[in-house]
This record gives C-alpha cells, structure tokens and sequence, in this order.
C-alpha cells in the first residue's frame, strides 16, 4: 500500500474512535440506563481493586502501577473503543511477557514496551486488522491461554506458600526447580492465609449474594494475616514488601495515596535509581516483547468483544477497539500505568451487574482512584499470599480445563495436538512462539483434511460408449489435492482391460480450482496418449474462471467443454461418427 493512500481519508474512515459510547447513546441513554451503569462499575470496582494490585505484584512492579492502570487506561479505553461493555486494565495473560521484561530492563522498560505496544495496537487498526484475530483456531486460542495459566499459576505458588526465593529464574523448568528447592522455606503463616483466602474465594458463590467474592475473600484473609501477626508471626504484606519515594523525598511503606504522577517512561530510573540511556538497540530488544504485548492485548480484547457480544446480543466494532487499546496502552505509561486490555471475568461480571454502556467501565476506574486516595494505609495490610490465591483462580479459569476436556471429546487428533502444540509451546517458550507454530501447524493440517476430502468417483458410461471413462471429481482442485488426484486418474486410464479414448471429469462438485490444480491438469493432458479426449462438464463459476484466465495454454486448449453429461455424450457420438 502506498505511504500516501494509507493515511488516505477512507483509511481513517475504517477506525472511528468513541464508537460504543455513540452508539449508547444513540440508542437512547436516560437516568435509568446510567444508575444501571453505576451499579455495574462499582461491583467490577471491588473485583479490580485487589486484582490489579496482585497482577502489578506478579509482573514485577510495586502494586499501585496496576490502580494506576485500572484508572487512567480504564477509562481511555472504555471512552475511546469500540465495545460497549468491555472493561479494561492489567490483566493475567500479560503476566508471562510483562515479568521477564521486568526483570531485564526494570519499570523503565515496562512503561517503554507498554508505549510500543500501544503504537502498534493503532497501526493494526489502520490497516484494519481486528477481523483477522478471528482466524485464529480454537485450539490454538485454548492451548496458549491454558499454557499462560499454568505460568501464572506456578509464579504465585511463591507468594501463596511464603517461600524464600531471592531471584524467579527466566524459564519455566528452571522456574519449578527453583521452587522445589525452597520448599523447605515455606512459612506457615503465608500459606494458612493464602489457603483461608482460596477457600473463601472458591465457596464464596454458594451464599448465593449479589456482592463478589473477591473482595470478601481479600479482607478474611487480611484479618486472619492480623490475628497471626498479633500473636507474632510474620506475614508478609504489601506494607512489609514494598515501598515508595514521593517526589518531595517522604519515603512510606505500601501504595502512596497520591494522584499519579506524569512521567516521562524513558525517564523513569531503575531499581538502582540510575535511568536507562535509551537507544536504537535497547529499544530494538524491547520489540519482540512489545509486539507480544500488542497481539495479545489484541486477542483478548477481541476475544473478550466477541463474549459481550454473544451475551448481550449486540456488535462490537473491532478496529475501533483496538485503536482504543493502542490509545490507552500508549497514555498510560506517562501515568506510571503498565500494559492493559480487555478482561474477561471483569468484563463479564460487568454485564452480569446491568452494565449498559461504557459509563460503567469508568464508574468503576473512579471507584479505584477512590480507594487509592482514601484507602491506600487500609490497602497495605494486605497478604501478598492472598492475592497470590486471587491469581491462582485466574489462572485456574485461564487453563479453561473443561473446555479443553470437551474439546479432546468433540474434537479430531489434529485439534488436540495442535491444542496440546500450543500449549507446550507458550509454557516452555513464549506465547508468540506458541501462537504462530499453532496457525502454522492448524493450516498445515486443515488444508492436509480439504486434500483428503477431494476424490475421484468413477461412473458407468452409456453401453454404447465403452471407450468412455466417467469420474465425478468432488472436493477443491487445489495445489495440495490435485497433484495426486490427476496422477490416480492417470493410472487408472493406463491400466485397463480396453482402450480409453475419451475421459469425461463431471466438475459440478469442484468448488475451488487454484494455479496448483491448472498445473496438474495441464500436466495430466501431456500425458494422455494423443488419440485421448478430455471433456469437462459442469463447471462452476470460479472454476470455469480459471479455466478461461489460463486458455492460452496449449493443453488448455485441447481440453472439450460442455454444459452436463448429456451434452459431453452426444459430443463423443458425433466425434466417433466423424472419425468412423
């Protein structure tokens, strides 16, 4: 595409940024519609409050980085996008990219990877690529995200079980070594809370209460963390693990209870308070996992648009969407706010509240902010074993286990090794490893499946032609069908008991005829005897299309057409009669 048609008017007619909240309001938004949207934000408020603090903590930033990002990338994107119910901030899928960038390049490379992520996000939307996240197969969306929940799951058992581990090694084998070596160190304290927390968590829902477990959850087990330090045990906390340095040099334990502050992300110093000299080939190395960021962000966003969608019978506009995205991802930064998407769980809990438009994903980014500028002392005593027990359900509902147990039971051996491929693939590489294998790997064997389907069905000619042999030609002749099928018509003419003059392919049943199948075909006429006849019928349009756009090759031009069998066997007749 030229530089200049692709900044052209009708390219940015293809992304409309606030195309949801239009259409909310198009459709008619009164008093009613907004209280409803009120309700849903501050029930998704609750859950995203610890959430986002336990999904900063698991990717190896201080806490109040994931409220910075519930607020500030929570209502660009909800205000910006193109789905009316979708609720964004940081999320568990990003979890396994965002950690190791992390601990190579510090908070600097995190908000610097977020920021070119968020860039490419708006160049997928301008070269309107939302549609083509629904290419990808099921079993490859299944196997990644399962994989990337076992990740998570295994990064929290550290935090659930108090464990001693100075450094999280990068990969994943490593990973579980290193905690089976410190598993002597487990503290008692740590685990008796992150267990109290899971439990409430999980059997919260048979009280059958319109308020979501999440918080409840959190708040035991901070009560419980209370009683054990009273008595003198330890346990670890927001408090005790973090602190932070406001700009006036006041140094406190926890979350600061402070706006967030604009920053410069190139600016931002490191663990070691020195700032990162930023240049073609640092950033260079961070492209690999800003790329990652920005498909992922991509998928679950869309793959997120697409439930509400289902849910609430309506139509989310997908470029839009991800030009909100890449806008949020590329704002937030300068807030301190890390990589963010659509979340499904919070999404979904958001429509299940009465949600009507994107009113309530902002709601719900207030009611964060609320809690960081009133309740941040109150958000320091929580355990850090309890929101590893809030990821180790995200991560439990990421493996989606039974899904992948209905689909091993529905499902061919192809789509379970490529579920399986894939899944491997993201637990021991990474997701964009796992995710281009599993399409390559998918279409590998679906166009193996289309191959195999396409056959050559032998039929008796009229009694009075037996120098006739008749097929039925079923299936697409494409480049990876019709090399075989034209070789197997080819010895089946050879090896008979009479002399074949004439071969008529009924194509009523070819659908698709592509370069690969006129090659065969032509191949397939060079080497018929010179006495033999070819004779097509039935040819569908595209076919026939071909046929016509490669008619000035030579064996396309000896090759007879007709309209059906009738029509091919009178030709026969009358050319035996001439040729008597």
């Amino acid at each position: 595409m030229h530089i200049k048609s692709l900044f052209s008017k009708n390219v940015f007619l293809a992304v409309k940024p606030f195309s949801a909240l239009k259409d909310s309001f198009r459709l008619g938004y009164t008093k009613k519609s907004l209280i409803r949207d009120i309700i849903a934000g501050l029930t998704v408020g609750v859950i995203a409050i610890p959430l986002s603090m336990a999904l900063a903590i698991a990717s190896g930033v201080p806490p109040q980085h994931g409220l910075y990002t519930a607020i500030i990338a929570g209502i660009i994107i909800a205000l910006t996008g193109g789905s009316r119910f979708n609720v964004s901030g940081p999320t568990a899928a990003f979890v396994v990219i965002l950690y190791p960038v992390t601990q190579q390049f510090g908070l600097s490379g995190l908000l610097m990877a977020t920021l070119l992520s968020g860039v490419i996000l708006i160049l997928m939307a301008l070269f309107r690529l939302g549609r083509l996240i629904e290419y990808i197969p099921l079993p490859v969306t299944l196997g990644f995200t399962c994989g990337i929940g076992i990740t998570i799951g295994t990064l929290q058992i550290k935090d659930f079980l108090g464990l001693t581990i100075e450094q999280m090694p990068a990969h994943y084998l490593e990973k579980i070594q290193a905690i089976l070596t410190a598993l002597p160190t487990i503290n008692w304290s740590d685990t008796l809370v992150g267990l109290t927390t899971l439990l409430v968590l999980t059997q919260w829902y048979k009280l059958r209460l319109a308020i979501p477990g999440h918080l409840p959850a959190v708040i035991i087990g901070t009560l419980i963390a209370l009683v054990l330090q009273y008595f003198g045990f330890h346990v670890q906390t927001i408090g005790s693990a973090f602190q932070y340095t406001l700009p006036d040099g006041t140094i406190g334990q926890g979350i600061p209870n402070v706006l967030p502050d604009f920053v410069l992300p190139w600016n931002v110093p490191n663990a070691q308070g020195e700032v990162v000299q930023w240049n073609f080939d640092s950033l260079q190395a961070l492209l690999p996992a800003a790329f990652s960021m920005a498909v992922l962000g991509a998928i679950e966003s869309l793959l997120c648009a697409v439930v509400l969608d289902n849910m609430t019978d309506t139509k989310h506009h997908s470029n839009n969407e991800l030009l909100a995205q890449g806008l949020g991802n590329i704002v937030s930064p300068f807030f301190g706010g890390i990589t963010a998407t659509a979340a499904i769980a919070r999404s979904t809990a958001n429509v299940k509240s009465g949600a009507v438009s994107p009113i309530a994903s902002v709601v719900h980014a207030l009611l964060v902010l609320f809690a960081l500028l009133l309740f941040a002392q109150a958000l320091s005593y929580l355990p850090l074993s309890s929101m590893a027990a809030l990821l180790l359900v995200v991560a439990w509902n990421m493996a989606s286990v039974q899904e992948i147990i209905t689909l091993a039971r529905r499902s061919s051996k192809n789509e379970i090794a490529v579920l399986f491929t894939c899944l491997i693939l993201t637990v021991l590489f990474d997701m964009v490893i796992a995710i281009s294998v599993g399409v390559l790997l998918a279409s590998l064997l679906f166009i193996r499946t289309i191959a195999e389907m396409t056959k050559a069905i032998e039929h008796n000619a009229p009694e009075d032609l037996n120098d006739v042999l008749v097929y039925r030609i079923s299936g697409p002749l494409f480049f990876a069908a019709a090399d075989k099928l034209f070789a197997d018509l080819h010895n089946k003419t050879v090896h008979t008991d009479h002399e074949i003059k004439h071969i008529v392919l009924q194509c009523d049943a070819v659908t698709v005829l592509d370069t690969g199948g006129i090659h065969a075909l032509t191949r397939f006429v060079q080497h018929m005897l010179p006495h033999q006849q070819l004779y097509l019928c039935n040819m569908q349009f595209q076919p026939l299309r071909m046929l016509v756009k490669s008619n000035t090759t030579p064996e396309i031009q000896k090759i007879n057409f007709a309209t059906d069998l009738k029509e091919t066997f009178n030709k026969i007749r009358d050319f035996q009669r001439v040729n008597s």
